[in-house]
């Protein structure tokens, strides 16, 4: 049902045919070919998030529209101007269209309909069942359209969220499983990790984090999560099959994972720009406050600033080991100075005239030299109060144990030790280092050990919670064994000295960049299908080649691309070098300039077929910068999809949450009628 005066252009949310499948952006979502035209768009709180994760209001309105409505809220009427529905097919947002679009005298002249997600059929049929509706529709589309897109200010997409922010309370809390909750976060995971794949014309193969015990039987409702969630993906994937152009047969893969993999990565201190920016600040999302003396000698102004995509400094540096970005921003500002007009004629004045010809100098170099300082200046205050907050937290200290602990170089002693020797650090500080010890040492904390750690390092019962939750989350991927007695992980296994193996043949990196997530791991064994089936088994496993039917008891990845062999040197912690692949290009001045996309661009017809990794409960800014790296190293998109995205403490409150008895509060209403 489409008016053919009004034709409407709806654009995939992250890959364009026109951009040869490169724009991750949900820009562009609806067009109008007729431009002359005023229409209003309006969404629900869900859809709402969508396009704001996507783009800004100027983006919308530069394609006609020019109101944006809020479902729910009393609406005047506008019977000259035709609306854009971009809801969810829920029965309230059902009805509530029906009833704009009833009667003899309805809201709008025309409405386009267009479906965050697949619409049940008997929705349809209600709205069909109204005569005075019907004539009234222009469109009525599934744009399968329900997922949050992250990091897209590349031409390769990184990631997304399907904003499940209770998903770790409402799947690995103590009750979950005998709440309605938990069935409702699953299904609707499922359908918005399902509407990324239609949306970009791709069907997986659907991999998932086995149970872990050897008995079946006796496998917990936590143990069963990623096997549901991947099941109920495939479901939904199933029904797209019927999609115009849709493939029919596996095209990329898909890698469901939950927060046991790794109980590390979301605590330990991550020492990149990005990841301590959002860590030591106070920031809200991507917003930052930059305190600046007042020009007129007053109390100091406040600026807000956003660390975002479009800022080509924050682009290039934020993968970057801190005292690696602090370096390259003061080589920059040192580059630029001595390159721009402006910047030349200023640092040579002796206080005497300037010449016609310098002032010449300055006035054509004056634009470029305001907004260059600005950013790179910005830039440099951030790192630098960055540079004062781990002197003043004593992180390097911290930090430097934290990784002995997870590689096996510290042990009790250096844990207590630090508990007594630095009494002034901070209890979340404290907090973090015990998680990270609890993951190592989970023997440590049985019977009255817990509550002796708990009081040297001065925490209160509540957040010791913290850790006794982490047991909730299952811990490991080894397979369970029988044991007797409390063990942090439930698995009984006999707990090496060390959580992770220095990776061999690895870039020279800057000191306390040692740490990688387990994911790292996980992705690169599964390129070289080398992942046990035990561990990790597939619900649609592709045919067997003559060469794969030699490998035995692993899986066989769709073939990629190989990333080219070069000979590397030795690693060593404790050099200063950051790695080739967090170094993006920038430009002759010093300045980061839109190579980075252009490079990207350049790169993206040679990646091989994607891989999709999807973390329940949570994912980490080290673990994005994971997805970052293997897309470089293994030419080929790894995306990185999850539940939420959480820095350290967002993490530590939902699991403190996991011990809470209620979760009925603020239960969502099923869909159906």
């Amino acid at each position: 049902m489409v008016d053919t005066d009004l034709k409407f252009l709806v654009c995939s949310s992250m890959h364009s045919s026109q951009k040869n499948e490169t724009n991750w952006l949900h820009k562009g979502l609806f067009k109008s070919a007729l431009m002359d035209l005023r229409q209003v768009l309006i969404m629900d709180k869900v859809t709402v998030k969508v396009m704001s994760h996507s783009c800004k209001m100027a983006d919308i309105t530069d394609q006609g529209v020019s109101l944006v409505e809020d479902l729910f809220r009393r609406r005047q009427p506008l019977p000259s101007m035709d609306a854009i529905y971009f809801i969810q097919p829920s029965k309230e947002n059902v009805v509530m269209f029906i009833s704009d679009m009833s009667g003899r005298e309805p809201l709008y002249k025309k409405a386009f309909v267009f479906f965050s997600s697949p619409v049940p059929k008997e929705f349809v049929n209600h709205i069909k069942s109204d005569t005075s509706v019907l004539p009234r529709i222009g469109a009525l589309r599934e744009m399968n359209l329900e997922y949050f897109p992250i990091d897209s200010q590349t031409f390769l997409m990184q990631g997304f969220i399907t904003d499940h922010e209770t998903a770790l309370e409402d799947l690995f809390s103590e009750e979950a499983e005998k709440s309605r909750r938990f069935e409702v976060c699953l299904n609707t995971m499922a359908t918005r990790i399902a509407t990324v794949f239609a949306s970009l014309k791709e069907f997986p193969i659907v991999r998932y984090r086995a149970v872990k015990s050897q008995d079946t039987s006796t496998a917990t409702t936590r143990d069963l999560i990623p096997s549901k969630l991947a099941e109920a993906v495939w479901n939904c994937l199933l029904k797209y099959k019927s999609i115009p152009n849709f493939p029919q047969t596996e095209t990329c893969e898909l890698f469901i994972l939950d927060r046991s993999v790794d109980q590390i990565a979301p605590v330990i201190h991550e020492w990149t720009y990005d990841a301590m920016c959002h860590d030591l600040l106070d920031m809200e999302g991507n917003k930052y406050m930059l305190e600046f003396p007042s020009k007129s000698g007053g109390p100091p102004e406040k600026k807000e600033v956003l660390l975002e995509d479009h800022d080509p400094v924050w682009l290039e540096l934020r993968h970057a080991h801190i005292a690696d970005a602090s370096e390259r921003l003061h080589d920059k500002m040192t580059t630029f100075k001595s390159r721009n007009k402006a910047a030349q004629v200023q640092s040579s004045r002796d206080g005497g005239e300037l010449s016609t010809r310098d002032m010449q100098k300055i006035v054509q170099a004056l634009p470029q030299y305001n907004e260059i300082v600005e950013k790179l200046s910005l830039h440099v205050e951030i790192a630098g109060t960055i540079n004062k907050l781990i002197r003043e937290m004593g992180l390097r200290e911290l930090g430097q144990l934290e990784q002995d602990l997870v590689f096996g170089d510290a042990g009790a002693k250096d844990v207590i030790n630090f508990l007594r020797t630095k009494q002034d650090a901070s209890s979340e500080n404290k907090l973090r280092l015990l998680m990270i010890y609890a993951s190592v040492y989970p023997d440590r904390f049985e019977g009255d050990k817990a509550s002796k750690l708990m009081q040297l390092a001065r925490l209160s019962p509540e957040d010791m919670k913290v850790v006794n939750n982490m047991q909730l989350l299952g811990g490991s991927s080894k397979i369970k064994k029988e044991t007797t007695g409390f063990s942090l992980k439930f698995d009984g296994q006999k707990k090496k000295q060390a959580e992770r193996k220095d990776r061999t043949g690895e870039e020279e990196t800057w000191q306390l960049f040692r740490f990688y997530p387990m994911i790292e791991e996980l992705i690169e064994n599964l390129s070289k299908g080398e992942l046990s089936k035990n561990d990790y088994a597939c619900i649609n496993e592709p045919k067997p080649t003559v060469q794969d039917k030699s490998q035995s008891g692993s899986m066989r990845a769709i073939p990629t691309p190989a990333a080219p062999t070069e000979k590397r040197p030795a690693y060593s912690k404790r050099s200063r070098r950051t790695a080739m692949w967090a170094r993006p290009h920038s430009s002759d001045d010093g300045y980061s300039s839109d190579s980075v996309l252009k490079n990207a661009a350049a790169d993206f017809k040679r990646m091989g077929q994607r891989l999709f990794v999807f973390i329940i409960g949570g994912a980490t800014r080290s673990e994005l910068r994971v997805c970052h790296k293997l897309t470089a190293k293994l030419k080929r998109e790894v995306v990185l999809g999850s539940s939420s995205f959480d820095d350290p403490p967002q993490y530590i409150t939902k699991l403190k949450l996991l011990s809470e008895k209620d979760l009925s509060k603020g239960a969502p209403q099923p869909n159906f009628w």
